[in-house]
């Protein structure tokens, strides 16, 4: 495991669990949303976004966190480890909902409500982005290592024994 990707519904755990995987691994880590996101809440250009990535992939150890359901397959086809959240809507939305206010190393403002549209999307993303994530993680599954989480429970249970 030197090539990692955590990926999964938002709210769901995956950033949480990308910095406790950092610290049991000492990987580099990166924060797609850190990446994305600009303090004024605009975000780079999408090319400058795909070359900040594929500046990191030049690197022979990564843990990318995020989703950014566009580059998944470009991120697929490099790392050697996913880590997917697959978890409950009503879970991903609670966990939103918990880090509303709090200071994030990944998001450069603090939210101070749960966006509407991103509720939305939280709530659609079993039905809209999970099957794309299924279809792709099916394609490489032969050439990767593939880990589902359906509980944080479980990727707790894989922090401890791994």
């Amino acid at each position: 495991m030197k090539k990692v990707i955590v990926i999964g519904c938002p709210g769901s755990g995956k950033t949480t669990f990308a910095e406790q995987l950092q610290k049991s691994t000492d990987l580099p880590l990166y924060y797609l949303d850190a990446i994305w996101h600009k303090p004024d809440k605009t975000h780079i250009p999408r090319e400058e976004f795909d070359e900040r990535i594929r500046e990191i992939f030049k690197s022979d150890e990564w843990i990318i966190d995020g989703n950014y359901g566009r580059t998944i397959e470009m991120r697929l086809k490099e790392c050697d480890t996913v880590f997917l959240f697959d978890l409950p809507t009503d879970v991903c939305i609670q966990g939103a909902i918990d880090r509303i206010g709090k200071g994030r190393y990944d998001l450069p403002w603090l939210e101070t409500e749960l966006d509407p549209e991103f509720e939305e999307f939280i709530r659609e993303f079993p039905k809209t982005t999970l099957p794309k994530i299924y279809d792709l993680i099916e394609k490489y599954k032969d050439e990767k290592e593939i880990i589902i989480f359906k509980s944080r429970e479980q990727a707790d249970e894989f922090l401890k024994t791994s």
